[in-house]
């Protein structure tokens, strides 16, 4: 009985053994929320607030494009699409007209492992670094041309 009795147990000590001795890399990174927000400096003339995209050599930057944040090896730590862009004034004082000199802003929310560099990388093209900025919330910024 007692063979039998440890033949039955023994399968599940070397299982739980096996899983406290496992790798560290292989744990779940803990991942925090935070807003990835690429400012196209292209300085269109328009309203505040509408829908944009990028111009010259930013037209890959654009409502569906596909998008990852990678840190410094290339590691893909999140991945999707670009939302719609929407316009910002350029200038923070009040020029009492409607369309005014605008950039185009593009905002969307990811959640990435913690790393010391994060870049950006829009449907195929170059990496764009981007840098942490908490002024208005957790963000990872890029500002193009930079």
């Amino acid at each position: 009985m007692r063979r039998l009795l440890a033949v039955l147990t023994l399968p599940s000590l070397l299982t739980a053994a096996l899983t406290a001795c496992g790798d560290p890399d292989d744990a779940e990174e803990a991942r925090s929320a935070t807003t990835v927000r690429v400012l196209v400096r292209d300085i269109n003339i328009r309203p505040v607030g509408v829908e944009c995209a990028g111009t010259g050599p930013y037209t890959h930057l654009h409502n569906r494009s596909p998008f990852q944040v990678i840190d410094a090896a290339g590691r893909t730590l999140a991945a999707g699409a670009l939302p719609a862009g929407r316009s910002v004034a350029t200038f923070e004082e009040d020029l009492e007209v409607e369309r005014v000199p605008t950039y185009c802003e593009f905002a969307v929310p990811v959640t990435v492992a913690d790393r010391d560099a994060y870049r950006l990388v829009v449907d195929g093209h170059p990496p764009i670094a981007l840098t942490q900025n908490d002024s208005e919330g957790p963000a990872l910024v890029a500002v193009v041309p930079s």
